[in-house]
């Protein structure tokens, strides 16, 4: 089975909003990305709004060219937002303003009945919720309880371990898979993923159906251009 490739545009926005030009333009790089093999357009639509905007929201709902992704805090401002823009999909992630990017997955179990309101209006709306989750059973647990059934686990771990620790932080995202797959689950992966570790945990674990990358891909663009970065991720997840 050949996994999606959800492509995080946020840098893209990034790098606009370092001098509030016009450009790059958010809905351009979500076009060269379908070129580029793209099955997903992914944004977080931060808090304090530090690159993805709200009317990139609205652009990127209205071209529909892919299938959207937004990921969000569990604030009933996001909520709402996400309520009125109705997204294919709304991945819940933890946030804290003074972070550089996302710093492991929500703590499910804690936040059990802050997130179960916000679960239950975004599926009213006809949305599919996701969870971005470290690979740990008891959230998995968790989530499944909530009702979700679709799970992002948080590779970061698996991304920064030095090549000594690679195979057990590989192995925690296995056995975290295989109990979301058997609380009928369909497990997501995401962060810090790149071309070099790619490879290495989609021979391991080939019933992940998908990944959303973004900096890496992003960054590779400055060299090769976005639909060439694209591609060269989504041809690692064709099956051969």
């Amino acid at each position: 089975m050949t996994a999606r490739l959800g492509v995080n545009i946020d840098h893209v926005a990034t790098i606009r909003e370092l001098r509030h030009t016009a450009y790059p333009d958010i809905l351009e790089a979500a076009i060269e990305a379908k070129r580029g093999g793209a099955d997903q357009i992914t944004i977080h639509l931060r808090e304090d709004r530090r690159h993805i905007q709200d009317a990139d929201l609205d652009r990127l709902k209205a071209w529909s060219g892919l299938p959207l992704n937004l990921e969000m805090a569990a604030t009933d401002e996001m909520v709402r937002i996400a309520v009125e823009a109705r997204p294919e999909r709304c991945t819940i992630v933890p946030e804290r303003r003074e972070e550089l990017t996302t710093e492991g997955g929500l703590d499910v179990v804690k936040q059990y009945r802050e997130l179960e309101p916000l679960i239950k209006r975004l599926g009213r709306a006809g949305i599919d919720v996701s969870l971005f989750i470290d690979p740990e059973t008891s959230h998995i647990a968790a989530a499944h309880a909530l009702g979700i059934t679709f799970i992002e686990l948080h590779t970061g771990q698996y991304s920064d371990a030095p090549s000594q620790e690679m195979a057990a932080e590989l192995n925690k995202l296995q056995q975290a898979t295989k109990r979301g797959l058997h609380l009928g689950m369909q497990v997501a992966a995401g962060h810090g993923l790149h071309l070099g570790n790619v490879p290495e945990i989609v021979l391991a674990i080939p019933e992940i159906v998908e990944y959303n990358i973004g900096h890496s891909i992003v960054s590779r663009a400055v060299i090769v251009g976005l639909r060439a970065a694209v591609a060269e991720v989504k041809d690692i997840l064709e099956v051969k």
